[in-house]
């Protein structure tokens, strides 16, 4: 007898579940929203970690970088005695700008060196078809995979490039991946173009002969013992890399690939801590609720139970069970959800981070977490609800709950107020008697327009960054670079190229910062006191120019350092003689997308005891006679790069409209997913409670329309007070991320669209009424002489 209870009260839990099923299946979505978050950006962060380091190891991706102009290879020989550096490659690195059919444009590029025999040392390259360059192949080059897919190239087709001045033909004999290029970007751009940057590996003799750089590399580059001082190894190649024009040595944290790697790992790592926390314990609550209200509902069937032998445990463990099952539901749709998102997601980041696999793949920690936490939520709120059944007897259970009193409830006095309708006062007085139950569904539906209004944050701080950069900072249609320092007089051949209807100098020097101990490598950027092509804007808009002999630094630079406007910074310049100098810092802006440190050109040239001296040029153009200046510029000598700013929007763009748009359909439905839950079954539990009183308003001769507004009203009042809750919460939220999820790279700046607002409010709306709608039909089909019976 007593191994049939339990089959018994489990044949009830059934009926339970199927009576209240949309109930349940609201429920276990909300526990499937929070699950496929966690497997998501769990999973995802634990896949592009691992794929990460596996990469790494595998081709040797180097610790340290450390460029010259021109350096002896016998120069690198005492660079190996360092302590705490494994392994040292030299090579030659240049400049390169490819003329490709089909495209009007110049393809910036670079192109480095292979080591003749054997594999590289450090950063080795993963061939993805055909092979390295032989010995001797002067013509030969191994593309990189993601360029060579975007202009159709095939082994065997020829590549036209013009390296240090010199235009040359080469052959495709392979294609190939590197981990040094994961995140494969020009240098000043803000996200990848593969048909505008390319990198090109050939044969060390010949790059040399190409870049006249016979017997000497350009660029050396080492692996790190564990546990070495990285800080004192940079120290340690400055000082012997100094006498051939060494700009500065610098490590992984300032490699621009891995940086932007490791800021979308950052961001998965908040991501996952933040959000399926919230959807878990709403699915906590929702169980408690559902499972406190049915357990109201069953006080007679609980104390019968009680009186047939059923222990307070066996009764527990029912509703626990009652409430597993939801879980375990929820676990399902949300582990399989989660890995299909998280194999789309992977499948969509191989396309921006050239990795040569990223396999989705969850380990057992991601499952076993997934169920500990959901069955933890989910079991908590049934035991809490379940324990209310502990402290009752038979004798008390079986008695009918005493009505409320709604005569000494807080605000009753305020419900009676002839100011408002009878049905008013009966929703009003309705939430007063009950605001615990009241302030969860206020809590919910908070959390949903919170969530809706943090995640299209994101478009508005974006469309923020677009505007500051493009419109505001960097308002040029091209940007030039020089192979070489020359005289202004550069500028002015520039500026009779076609096309070109004005032209600003820019000269760039590498440099270091040094204040109060601290020190930050930067790139110093001279400008013109009237320049209106290229600036650094502040917080509102504005430019901000250097005054005369002083410095603008942006805030992510000056923070580290400690400074402020005001005070004397000393600047080492890393190129040329190498002076040491000491400017005022005359201003510190925010910059939303990387950094600046601008001083007055003429300053700058001076203070390095330069005549007048430019690297570059930013350009405005005609728009009819852009092709005649691509044309120009890929012939000309002494252009290393050139900067498409148009190209750079528009790929900017539509980037961020495909990742974060495809994020916030995503987020969008996991949050109307919790409104869903908790409005639904607010208004279906409080239908089930209600049932015998709105059947008595009926009879009373109480229209469909007055009753369902009885019935939907307090759910109405609670979204309406939800709504600007949810807008500050969510205000809240959004400023969050945009101090968690900025990075060297981007800063994202809080501002929230009034539209944005509106659309969260709108979903909000929608869901609830759409909830609201759904239990109204079931009102429109009430048995009155059913439920005037069940309240007898």
């Amino acid at each position: 007898m007593a191994a049939a209870l339990p089959a018994r009260l489990d044949r009830k839990m059934v009926r339970d579940l199927w009576a209240i099923r949309l109930q349940a299946l609201a429920i276990a979505l909300v526990v499937a929203a929070g699950v496929a978050v966690h497997v998501v950006a769990a999973g995802m962060l634990d896949s592009l970690q691992e794929t990460r380091d596996a990469y790494y190891d595998r081709y040797r991706f180097a610790d340290v970088w450390a460029p010259v102009v021109r350096a002896p290879d016998s120069a690198a020989e005492t660079l190996r005695d360092i302590p705490g550096i494994a392994s040292v490659q030299t090579r030659v690195r240049e400049a390169a700008l490819f003329n490709m059919p089909g495209l009007s444009a110049p393809a910036t590029g670079v192109m480095l060196s292979l080591p003749e025999a054997g594999l590289a040392a450090v950063n080795r390259i993963h061939l993805t078809a055909g092979r390295r360059p032989a010995t001797g192949e002067r013509d030969a080059i191994v593309l990189l995979d993601s360029f060579a897919r975007a202009h159709t190239l095939s082994i065997g087709d020829t590549v036209t490039a013009t390296v240090r001045g010199g235009r040359e033909q080469f052959r495709v004999v392979g294609t190939a991946l590197s981990p040094e290029y994961v995140y494969a970007i020009a240098p000043g751009q803000l996200v990848p173009d593969p048909r505008l940057f390319g990198v090109a590996w050939m044969g060390r003799d010949a790059l040399e002969q190409a870049a006249d750089a016979t017997g000497a590399f350009t660029e050396i580059a080492f692996t790190l013992q564990p546990g070495a001082s990285e800080p004192a190894i940079l120290d340690a190649l400055d000082r012997q890399l100094a006498p051939w024009g060494a700009p500065g040595a610098y490590g992984r944290d300032d490699h621009f690939s891995d940086a932007f790697v490791s800021s979308e790992i950052n961001q998965l790592d908040t991501m996952a801590s933040l959000l399926p926390p919230v959807f878990l314990i709403v699915a906590a609550f929702l169980v408690n609720v559902v499972l406190t209200r049915l357990i109201a509902m069953e006080r007679a069937q609980i104390g019968l139970l009680k009186a047939f032998g059923y222990s307070s445990r066996a009764v527990i463990t029912h509703y626990a069970k009652f409430a597993l099952v939801i879980g375990f539901v929820g676990l399902a749709l949300g582990l399989g959800g989660g890995v299909w998102l998280g194999r789309l997601m992977a499948a969509m980041y191989i396309e921006y981070y050239h990795f040569p696999f990223l396999l989705f793949d969850l380990p057992a920690s991601i499952y076993a977490s997934s169920v500990i936490v959901t069955l933890t939520a989910v079991g908590g709120g049934a035991v809490l609800a379940g324990l209310r059944t502990a402290r009752l007897s038979p004798a008390e259970a079986m008695r009918p709950s005493q009505p409320p009193d709604y005569s000494r409830a807080l605000g009753a006095t305020l419900a009676r107020w002839r100011r408002f309708d009878q049905q008013s006062r009966m929703i009003l007085r309705h939430v007063l008697r009950w605001p615990a139950r009241a302030a969860f569904t206020l809590a919910g539906i908070t959390v949903s327009g919170a969530l809706l209004v943090s995640s299209m944050y994101f478009l508005d701080a974006m469309d923020a960054m677009i505007d500051a950069h493009f419109n505001l900072a960097n308002r040029q249609d091209v940007s030039v670079t020089l192979v070489e320092p020359r005289s202004r007089a550069a500028l002015h051949e520039i500026a009779r190229l076609p096309g070109v209807l004005a032209a600003e100098p820019v000269r760039h020097a590498p440099a270091r910062l040094r204040f109060g101990g601290h020190e930050e490598r930067i790139a110093l950027t001279g400008s013109p006191q009237d320049a209106t092509l290229s600036r650094l804007i502040d917080s509102d808009g504005l430019p901000v120019m250097p005054p005369p002999g002083g410095l603008v630094l942006s805030r992510d630079i000056a923070t580290p350092l400690g400074l402020r406007p005001g005070n004397w910074v000393e600047v080492e310049i890393t190129e040329g003689h190498r002076p040491v100098l000491y400017l005022p810092v005359s201003n510190v802006v925010t910059t939303l997308i990387g950094s600046g440190a601008v001083i007055d050109i003429n300053d700058l040239n001076a203070l390095m005891g330069e005549s007048d001296m430019i690297t570059g040029a930013v350009l405005r153009i005609d728009p009819d006679r852009a092709d005649a200046l691509y044309t120009a510029l890929k012939e000309a000598p002494g252009v290393a790069e050139v900067g498409l700013q148009n190209e750079a929007r528009r790929r900017f763009q539509e980037i961020m409209d495909e990742v974060i748009g495809a994020s916030i359909f995503i987020y969008t439905v996991f949050a109307g997913l919790i409104a869903v839950g908790v409005v639904y079954n607010s208004v279906r539990i409080a239908f089930s409670e209600r049932e015998h009183e709105l059947a008595v308003l009926r009879v009373l001769g109480f229209s469909r329309g007055e009753v369902a507004y009885v019935l939907l009203g307090e759910i109405a009042l609670l979204t309406l007070l939800a709504l600007p809750l949810g807008a500050a919460l969510g205000a809240g939220l959004s400023w969050y991320f945009s101090q968690a999820m900025s990075s060297d790279l981007f800063r994202l700046p809080f501002i929230i669209d009034p539209s944005t607002f509106g659309y969260s409010a709108l979903v909000v709306v929608v869901v609830a009424l759409s909830s609201g709608l759904m239990v109204r039909a079931r009102l429109n089909r009430l048995d009155m002489v059913a439920a005037l019976k069940t309240g007898d």
